[in-house]
């Protein structure tokens, strides 16, 4: 979750220096949700992170998207 999605590529492709961030470099946006506030946007991020959302993710974003 971002409010400010191009600075926080930017940090995560160039700027930072360890960790899961660094070795999966070049991070690239394949989707964007916008939410009306904070909360609705840490829910959706939240289950996006379970398994019911890492496979929505893998049926319906990947497929279109690999390199």
């Amino acid at each position: 979750m971002s409010s400010d999605l191009i600075t926080r590529f930017h940090y995560h492709n160039t700027k930072s220096t360890k960790g899961f961030t660094t070795r999966y470099r070049p991070w690239i946006v394949i989707h964007v949700e916008f939410f009306k506030s904070k909360k609705e946007a840490m829910l959706r991020e939240k289950e996006l992170k379970t398994g019911k959302g890492r496979d929505w993710i893998k049926q319906f974003l990947l497929p279109h998207h690999i390199i």
